[in-house]
């Protein structure tokens, strides 16, 4: 990518840095959540998926405001995470939450489908047999939905790295700090001679996130084979 410029390559590399991070630190919780919706009978359960799906119909800037509101270092929590070292506004680990809370939906949802399709039947006899819960889950429910997750986990980075409504009003648009895909894009457009670079911007993200789309698509059907097979 010698064809960037140094503020176009950091762009991009501080987009794959915020959306790697955004997927991996939220798919433990992205498993337990769709694991919770998929097997689980409690009360709240449709408050639940409700609240885990709000991020797909709220407005990103209100989803972003709400991040600002919740982790600034002025409102109780940012102050209390801030004293420990902890910081999430106008710092990139700010974009990295902010994408993660507008993937996760497509992360639960993708793993959720996958664990309604396992047949309960094989769990049920898995538990016949004395094993535990989290045994079940780890030796017959967790192979079985490795697709669902692997799916999962590239459709939450590719929406990771195109997040633009949350992430520039939670953490702002500062160059080699927040600046990210989406956001230089924006930034390159409000200055004159800009075209070129948002131009070159926005044939690399319709190639990231084409590539991750045909990727999720390979993985997750060679992977369904070889568990098919097996």
């Amino acid at each position: 990518m010698n064809w960037l410029t140094p503020e176009e390559m950091a762009a991009v590399m501080l987009s794959m840095k915020v959306s790697f991070w955004a997927t991996l630190v939220s798919l433990p919780f992205g498993i337990l959540v769709a694991h919770a919706l998929a097997r689980w009978q409690f009360p709240g359960k449709l408050l639940l998926n409700g609240l885990v799906h709000l991020p797909l119909i709220l407005p990103p800037v209100v989803t972003g405001y709400l991040l600002l509101m919740t982790f600034s270092p002025v409102a109780p929590l940012g102050r209390a995470l801030e004293s420990i070292g902890i910081v999430f506004a106008f710092r990139w680990t700010g974009a990295a939450l902010a994408a993660a809370v507008m993937a996760f939906p497509l992360m639960v949802r993708a793993i959720r489908l996958s664990i309604e399709a396992v047949d309960p039947g094989l769990e049920q006899a898995a538990a016949t047999l004395g094993a535990s819960s989290v045994w079940v889950f780890l030796t017959v429910t967790l192979p079985l939905i490795l697709p669902g997750i692997l799916t999962g986990c590239i459709l939450a980075l590719a929406k990771a790295m195109g997040e633009f409504g949350a992430t520039i009003t939670f953490v702002s648009n500062i160059p080699g700090q927040t600046q990210t895909l989406p956001t230089a894009i924006y930034a390159f457009l409000q200055v004159p001679g800009g075209e070129s670079s948002a131009f070159r911007l926005v044939l690399i993200s319709i190639a990231l996130a084409m590539g991750a789309l045909l990727l999720s698509e390979i993985l997750a059907r060679r992977l369904g084979k070889r568990l098919g097979g097996a």
